[in-house]
């Protein structure tokens, strides 16, 4: 109970949100295309439960991730895997990413386009806080 008076947790959990809110605006993105087709009284619904079946998504991925970082030498082939997604970041490409997202006019459909879209753009977060809540213990 100690810990939560420290200025080092409060430290940590101001770097751990962030490191979320920065990495995390594509995802907002997403969320308006899953849910721009729905009607109007159906796409705050869509829009909260999307929201929420994300961040339970998320608290598991950092549960796993963070049990992924104590394997040895995991750092380091995760750190070579970065490299080359920067390099392929720097690479001139016409893709924006953003465009093959469909939206549904059914609120499960939305929903689940949230969700599966968060599962693959949400890897780097998960990463970076379970990286940061490593070392700020």
């Amino acid at each position: 109970m100690e810990d939560f008076l420290t200025a080092h947790f409060w430290v940590a959990v101001g770097q751990i949100i962030l490191i979320d809110i920065l990495l995390g605006g594509d995802n907002a993105v997403v969320i308006a295309l899953a849910c721009r087709q729905l009607p109007k009284a159906q796409r705050t619904k869509g829009i909260v439960w999307g929201t929420v079946g994300a961040i339970v998504l998320r608290v598991i991925l950092i549960a796993f991730a963070l049990t992924l970082l104590k394997v040895p030498f995991l750092k380091l082939v995760g750190g070579l895997l970065l490299l080359w997604i920067g390099v392929k970041l720097i690479a001139p490409d016409d893709e924006d990413g953003h465009d093959n997202i469909q939206g549904s006019d059914k609120l499960w459909g939305a929903v689940k386009t949230i969700i599966v879209a968060d599962l693959v753009m949400s890897i780097d977060n998960v990463i970076a806080i379970a990286g940061a809540a490593q070392g700020a213990g």
